[in-house]
This record gives structure tokens, C-alpha cells and sequence, in this order.
């Protein structure tokens, strides 16, 4: 499984959070979990019988959908542009 580097992190960060230190954003908080998930469900195509992986990619996806509801709630623009710049709906 091939894990996120630094400089994929800071730019993640750079490109959602305006900052590479602006960790705390929720724009920049979803587009981390969006990029871990990928990788998860990558790995779990491969690795079918990997239950324990499979339990944390749905405790991602579960923080993940907490994270796009309070933006939904408090900046429905910003929400909106998130998720067609992630893709995240069809």
C-alpha cells in the first residue's frame, strides 16, 4: 500500500487549505480522507479478505460525510465547489 509523502501532503494542503500549513481546514480535511480512500480502495481490490483495512476505510468515509455535512450546513458555495473539484457526485 503506498502511503501519502510530505510533499503530497503539503500540496493537498496547498491546493485546499490556501496554505501548506493550514492543516485544519475542512476543505483541506476532505481532501486528504478523499486521497486516502482512493488509496484504500485500491488496496482492497487487491486484498479482498483484508477485513481490519476495510472497517478503517468505513470509519473514513463515515468522518468524511460528517466533514461535507457541517460545510453543506455553514458554506453551501464553498460545498459546492469542493465537491465538483474532488468529484465527489455524479
Amino acid at each position: 500500500m503506498s502511503y501519502l509523502t510530505t510533499e503530497k501532503k503539503s500540496s493537498i494542503f496547498s491546493d485546499f487549505g490556501q496554505t501548506a500549513t493550514n492543516t485544519g481546514s475542512v476543505e483541506a480535511q476532505i481532501a486528504m480522507l478523499t486521497e486516502k480512500i482512493s488509496q484504500i480502495s485500491k488496496h482492497l481490490q487487491e486484498n479482498k479478505k483484508d477485513f481490519s483495512t476495510h472497517r478503517g476505510l468505513m470509519q473514513m468515509v463515515g468522518k468524511r460525510k460528517r466533514l461535507l455535512t457541517y460545510l453543506s450546513k455553514h458554506n453551501l458555495q464553498q460545498y459546492r465547489s469542493l465537491i465538483e473539484r474532488l468529484g465527489l457526485r455524479k
